[in-house]
Formats: C-alpha cells, sequence, structure tokens
C-alpha cells in the first residue's frame, strides 16, 4: 500500500534511509558520506522546502520512501530508499510510478554517477541520462546543493 507520509513515521523514514543509504558508503566520494547519512535535522528541512514523501507499507510497516518536490516548472524525485531487507520486491518502481502519476510537469531527478545501480533503475522506468553541461545547469536550477555534489551527479529526465 502507497500512503503519503505524516509526522509519526519521520523516525521509520529515517531508519529506511539510513539504512539504504549503508550502499552509497565507499562509492559515492569520501568528502560526501557523512554518518548518519541523513539526520533528522536535514529531513526536516527537506520537507520544509517542499518534498513530499510517499511510503510503501508492507504488513503495516513502512518498507520504501520516496519524495516529490514541485520546483519551478519540474517536479524532482527526491530522495528515493527502499529498507535492505526489501530490495528487489518492486517497492521502488511502485512508489516511482506513483509519484510520476502525482504531476504533470517535467520530471528529474538526480543521483550519484557512481551508483550505477540508481542510474539503472531510473532507465528501466523511462528516465534518460541528460548530457553532462545539461545536468550542470539543472542541478544548479532545480536543486540547492554544494559545487562538488554537481560535480558527481547525474540527472535523468523522464521521457513522456
Amino acid at each position: 500500500m502507497i500512503r503519503r507520509c505524516t509526522d509519526p513515521d519521520l523516525p521509520a523514514m529515517l531508519a529506511i534511509i539510513n539504512d539504504a543509504a549503508q550502499a552509497y558508503r565507499g562509492v559515492i566520494p569520501a568528502d560526501r558520506w557523512h554518518e548518519p547519512y541523513m539526520p533528522a535535522e536535514e529531513l526536516a528541512a527537506e520537507i520544509a522546502a517542499g518534498v513530499v514523501f510517499w511510503g510503501c507499507e508492507n504488513d503495516g510497516r513502512l518498507v520504501g520512501v520516496m519524495g516529490l518536490q514541485p520546483v519551478q516548472d519540474v517536479a524532482l524525485i527526491r530522495h528515493a530508499y527502499v529498507a535492505t531487507a526489501a530490495r528487489r520486491g518492486g517497492i521502488g518502481g511502485e512508489l516511482l510510478r506513483h509519484l510520476i502519476a502525482q504531476s504533470d510537469r517535467p520530471v528529474l531527478v538526480g543521483t550519484w554517477a557512481a551508483a550505477t545501480w540508481a542510474i539503472r533503475f531510473y532507465e528501466r522506468h523511462g528516465f534518460t541520462l541528460v548530457a553532462p553541461d545539461e545536468k550542470a545547469r539543472l542541478l544548479a536550477t532545480y536543486w540547492s546543493i554544494p559545487e562538488r555534489q554537481i560535480d558527481t551527479s547525474v540527472v535523468l529526465a523522464l521521457r513522456r
């Protein structure tokens, strides 16, 4: 079951995000990794900035989360995570399809260039990598991230 996340879900959301983000340890640049990967204050700031989180429940327990953020004329997929124990069960794809259906705007997603599994996931769901010069422009326009993260990230756009 997919539903919008609410304040009581925050501890479970953080647990899922920080569990699933372990996949990035040793893969993304060391200067971009921190522990926990997403502290509670950062999650609160993302929600305050307009990221609406949706979650997938299995047996009454949240097992995956993904955010959708309208920014100017696009919708951004943000913070897509599935608990390690629940991976490979279609939860990420189900959440992604649900979020895409929530918006009639062009949909973009940014991820780490070294996260090849994430890039493949989005490509399987109809996204294509944008050219490097376009990537830099999009990240600077629609995301609030440091230059170092722009250098080590990619952007994918949904083909509709």
